[in-house]
């Protein structure tokens, strides 16, 4: 995709407009993402030079906000009309009626510290970490205890720009591996309540807080939270957003034993729970179900220690929350090498986790996955993406060349004791 136009990122706090006024039209798209002052309420996109009446417009945005809305609106016993919205010319007096239906969670009291241990794993990337810590120490509400895991660090930059940091502690493991790094920080942590992001995020001032409310609910052993893109500027950036993103959406979900039974025959799809870049956990549950899988994600098998932790928390039964108001902003690859081997990782670690979590539960369906769905899958993009392969079609062969390099890594490894997980 030679022409590749990119796409700015436009937030628009709805609390503060006048008028629905379309952006102005040039040759690049529009992301719009909306909120309602510190509520992210829906994104939708604008292509390159698409022109958009006020009608249209406000069209797009009602169907991007109202199921948002609407939950909010339900639980403030307020009635909300999408036709009635539509006829609104002035946003404020759409904003009169919006007021009531937020302003109980506008208005929560926030604790100054909350008992969160942020655990954030990194390699090399100094610059990245000091700008991911300079954003966390702007929280509105700090946490306890943020850790620094430096995994297998080839100099001591990283360190340097920790020790810039009073407040955070380092520590250095000389294994690498992405989940050997996050047992590492698990074992560091002093807090009840466990919180991971990563060096190329940036998060919200509110995040920590999120975490924490999150866990005010006893039930919910684990959480994931909303990811957001800081840039898509190039075009490698955007085939990420557009086809892999990390962005689950703006409403809550919770994933319970009823999930986990109803789509155990045809392999629960975990990794649709969240992404690792904004995930928090109960400490005791890795008492509980163990410590993230050492030989998946990067350093190993490419990806998924995330996903398969989810799986095993689901298997005991326990309530994962996933949580649209606790937010990250996340660095996507900006060269299309860089997401081509980021891919190969994904499809990778994947085929493993999928493989692992099979012979963990018999009866799930994940080896039909592997072997019947995912190769029919690629088929029919094979085909689709002839003859140029452009756009989402780009990657497709990394692709599948980490799902084969995934299945030779499973089974030399299965049979090894290694292939267990650490407690």
């Amino acid at each position: 995709m030679k022409d590749f136009l990119p796409y700015n990122i436009v937030h628009i706090d709805l609390s503060k407009q006048r008028l629905f006024t379309p952006p102005a039209i040039n040759n690049m798209g529009k992301y719009i993402v909306l909120w309602w002052k510190k509520i992210a309420l829906g994104d939708f996109y604008i292509e390159p030079n698409e022109r958009l009446s006020e009608r249209e417009y406000r069209n797009k945005i009602a169907t991007a906000i109202l199921p948002v809305i609407n939950l909010y609106a339900r639980k403030a016993n307020i009635d909300i009309d999408r036709n009635e919205f539509l006829l609104i010319n002035k946003i404020q007096d759409w904003a009169i009626k919006m007021e009531p239906i937020f302003s109980f969670e506008c208005k929560k009291e926030k604790l100054e510290l909350v008992p969160v241990s942020v655990i954030i794993c990194t390699r090399n990337r100094p610059s990245y970490v000091y700008k991911c810590l300079n954003e966390l120490r702007k929280s509105t509400s700090l946490p306890q205890e943020i850790i620094v895991v430096d995994n297998a660090p080839s100099d001591d930059k990283t360190r340097e720009v920790v020790k810039q940091f009073l407040e955070v502690v380092y520590v250095a493991e000389p294994r690498i591996g992405l989940d050997i790094a996050r047992n590492t920080g698990i074992s560091k942590a002093g807090c009840s309540i466990v919180a991971f992001t990563d060096d190329d995020v940036l998060v919200n001032p509110l995040w920590v807080y999120r975490v924490w409310e999150t866990f005010q609910t006893p039930s919910v052993a684990a959480m994931t939270g909303l990811v957001i893109a800081t840039a898509l500027d190039t075009e490698a950036q955007f085939i990420f957003e557009k086809y892999w993103s990390f962005n689950r959406g703006y409403l809550d979900k919770i994933y319970d034993e009823a999930y986990f039974s109803a789509s155990l025959s045809k392999g629960p799809p975990v990794w649709e729970i969240g992404a690792g870049a904004n995930m928090a956990f109960r400490k005791s549950i890795f008492e509980e179900v163990g410590y993230f899988h050492e030989l998946l994600d990067v350093g190993a098998a490419g990806c998924n220690g995330d996903s398969e932790m989810w799986y095993r928390i689901l298997a005991k039964g326990y309530n994962i929350h996933y949580n649209p108001r606790a937010i990250a902003f996340h660095e996507h690859r900006a060269e299309i090498q860089d997401l081509k081997k980021q891919l190969f990782n994904y499809m990778r670690g994947y085929t493993v986790a999928l493989l692992w979590q099979q012979k963990q539960q018999p009866d799930s369906g994940y080896k039909s996955l592997v072997f019947w769905k995912l190769p029919r899958h690629y088929a029919i993009l094979l085909i689709k993406g002839l003859p140029r392969y452009r756009n989402r079609y780009r990657t497709i062969w990394v692709e599948i060349k980490g799902v084969v390099s995934g299945l030779v890594y499973f089974y030399k490894k299965k049979n090894r004791s290694l292939f267990s997980v650490r407690k």
